[in-house]
């Protein structure tokens, strides 16, 4: 059976916070209105009865002197509890309240002669002061509940909102805004005494200026060695070229060409860190950019259109995209190699082993080998980034029967709905001409 699910608002800590601060002012109220409640209840009994037992002596003073009793006392008179009245006769004193003609009266009785002589005071006044006693405790209860859930509801909202603040900055430190900080004020002043929450704060912001350092200096690095590199390339390059032809010259010109394309990639990697691309949208046929990806790429990739759509996207940034999508799926995985377009979603998949663990968990990470294999190297990074770029969404796993799947989803065009399969037109067109 099911247990119900509380809201999820009661896991808050100011939820919490009430709820505690209730229950202990409840408790603490409760405490002091009983033993208020029980002292005054007992100074009103005892004096009531002081009164009654006095009136019980005078009472019997004038029976035993045979001298007429007072109307508020007798002998056995009618009303009296039976109670009392056997403790009489047994020949002892005592004191009770009973209603008497629907009031509260306080009935006192003593022995004569093996009947009850008693008197009887009203104790009207005494209940009505012990009623408005219990109310007056009641309101001041509640009261005082309701103005400390107020103080307490004030200052546990000011914590929660400094957390929730750290929390927001927190999330956008994640989400790459290394700018992101939360600057309490009471971390800025080192007189001001700081509480826990200030010391969270402190730290975040310490933390994210140590990370966004780090990561400076490793693009700075990155675009160093990029363009450092270049320049000795560009010279190895033109004397390779000037080597006589043989196999000794082809190896020479194939390391040359990789180390250029891998001084491109890093290029490519500190431009995408640094925040620094532009887009340059325009209309195409996305199948008809798939389809110019794989010619281009001379592999033996199959397209699959199940339905074709326009994008409004940066051609160059997705045939960037799908290229290393492709070549990537050649590389490490086993033929056949699928490229399918359905609608905006254009999937590549392969069946090979899949993409190892750490890829699926943490996304593509440049230069990350596992248990001796070649890595994905940068291929899927500059992917993952220059999709970024463009507005797409790119998902990896790994099919169910064996091999890595990759899928990106481009935004939405927003056409013209007049004339819109005419716009579509122009745009194949304009896709095949650009």
């Amino acid at each position: 059976m099911n247990r119900p699910r509380l809201p999820r608002w009661t896991a808050t800590l100011t939820w919490k916070a009430a709820v505690f601060i209730t229950v202990m002012c409840c408790a603490l109220a409760a405490m002091l209105g009983a033993l208020v409640h029980a002292s005054m209840t007992r100074q009103t009994v005892d004096q009531a009865r002081e009164k009654a037992l006095a009136r019980l002596v005078e009472v019997t003073r004038a029976y035993e002197s045979g001298e007429p009793v007072p109307r508020f006392g007798g002998v056995d008179p009618p009303g009296l509890p039976h109670s009392l009245r056997a403790l009489a006769v047994g020949g002892k004193r005592g004191t009770m309240v009973e209603s008497y003609r629907g009031r509260p009266i306080m009935w006192a009785a003593g022995p004569a002669d093996g009947r009850a002589l008693a008197v009887r005071v009203d104790y009207t006044t005494s209940a009505n002061t012990i009623t408005g006693l219990d109310r007056a405790i009641v309101g001041s209860s509640v009261l005082a509940i309701g103005a400390t859930l107020l103080v307490g509801a004030f200052a546990v909202t000011r914590i929660t909102r400094r957390l929730h603040l750290t929390a927001q900055v927190a999330r956008k430190i994640s989400a790459g805004d290394l700018d992101a900080r939360v600057n309490d004020p009471r971390t800025k002043d080192p007189s001001r005494p700081q509480d826990e929450v200030a010391t969270v704060s402190g730290a975040l912001d310490t933390m994210a200026s140590s990370l966004q350092g780090k990561l400076l200096s490793e693009q700075r690095f990155t675009a160093d060695v990029a363009h450092e590199l270049r320049t000795p390339l560009t010279g190895l390059t033109a004397a390779a070229e000037l080597l006589p032809e043989g196999r000794p010259a082809e190896l020479v010109r194939d390391r040359v060409r990789a180390m250029r394309s891998l001084t491109e990639d890093l290029l490519e990697i500190s431009r995408l860190d640094a925040g620094s691309e532009t887009v340059d949208l325009d209309v195409h046929e996305l199948a008809y950019l798939a389809e110019r990806v794989v010619r281009a790429s001379a592999t033996d990739t199959e397209i699959r259109v199940l339905r074709n759509a326009t994008v409004e996207t940066d051609k160059r940034r997705l045939e960037r995209v799908l290229g290393n999508l492709v070549a990537n799926a050649h590389r490490h995985g086993k033929p056949p190699v699928v490229l399918t377009v359905d609608g905006t979603v254009v999937t590549v998949a392969d069946h090979g082993t899949g993409f190892p663990q750490y890829l699926l968990d943490h996304g593509p990470q440049r230069f990350r080998t596992d248990g001796g294999s070649k890595g994905h190297g940068l291929g899927l990074t500059i992917a993952a980034g220059q999709s970024a770029v463009i507005g797409a969404e790119m998902r990896f796993w790994n099919a169910p029967g064996g091999g890595a799947v990759a899928r990106l989803t481009l935004p939405e065009y927003a056409g013209l709905v007049d004339g819109m399969d005419d716009g579509a037109d122009n745009a194949a067109e304009h896709g095949r001409t650009g």
